[in-house]
């Protein structure tokens, strides 16, 4: 359940979309990979005219962490320990929303966009699967460890891909993306929020340009395959990423172009 609940409206955001309407929704987190993901979701929000939700979670399990006295936090690139207390985590928590909140109004200036931050308090996936509906896109960032350690898609982006309403876009910060083919399994033709089918959405989206079919393949081959791609985007069921994540827990994370995961 959320403990504390903030919305802040952008200056062209006006009243909430209505729930039939579809919404694009960036969980962010102020890391770089996330930022990058928020870039993604004011172009698709702002090509489709869609309302952008930027969510923000405060997460409730590390506040509670940080009340045992023998809690510490460590640097991600030093490797340093220190002690961590409540304080100096809502202290840096603080940081972090006017972080966010900078990043977000940066981000849709210039725009005619109706976008609104909203910063809750809880459990990371439990919040951002409370807000997300049927219609709605959801865009992520590849979360993770760093660069020099190996690329691995986070535990929070994991679930919230297997277990969104919606569907949801992976997006990756160290290759920006540029147009080219959609590709999707052959048999596949879903019907996506932003555009009525395949050859529309192939044809309008700013991020295609054509479309491929591909044969179905396994998790390896699958990797082999896009392994040189730098544009263009792949688009799969739920249900046979599903199949592939059993073959090759970190296929996801070793996709270089943007994956789009669909009900």
């Amino acid at each position: 359940m959320t403990d504390e609940e903030r919305v802040t409206d952008g200056p062209a955001s006006g009243a909430s979309a209505d729930q039939d309407e579809t919404r694009v929704l960036a969980l962010l987190d102020a890391s770089r990979q996330s930022l990058a993901a928020l870039s993604a979701a004011v172009a698709l929000a702002d090509d489709v005219r869609a309302e952008l939700v930027a969510l923000f979670v405060e997460d409730l399990d590390l506040i509670h962490c940080a009340a045992f006295p023998f809690s510490r936090e460590v640097g991600a690139s030093t490797g340093l320990s220190r002690p961590l207390s409540r304080a100096d985590l809502e202290a840096s928590l603080a940081r972090q929303v006017q972080r966010v909140t900078q990043a977000v109004e940066a981000a849709v200036a210039g725009r005619e966009l109706r976008h609104r931050l909203q910063v809750s308090r809880g459990q990371v996936v439990s919040e951002a699967l409370a807000q997300a509906g049927p219609g709605d896109v959801l865009v992520l960032g590849k979360a993770g460890l760093s660069a020099r350690w190996g690329a691995r898609l986070g535990s929070t982006s994991h679930r919230l891909i297997l277990e969104a309403p919606c569907t949801v876009i992976i997006w990756d910060e160290r290759h920006p993306p540029s147009p080219g083919p959609l590709r999707y399994f052959r048999g596949q033709a879903p019907r996506l929020p932003w555009g009525e089918s395949l050859e529309e959405v192939a044809h309008d989206a700013p991020l295609f340009r054509g479309r491929e079919e591909l044969a179905p393949m396994g998790a390896e081959q699958l990797e082999r395959f896009l392994a040189r791609s730098r544009s263009g985007a792949l688009l799969v069921s739920r249900e046979r990423l599903s199949r592939l994540i059993d073959q090759e827990p970190d296929v996801l994370a070793r996709i270089p172009i943007p994956v789009i995961v669909v009900p």
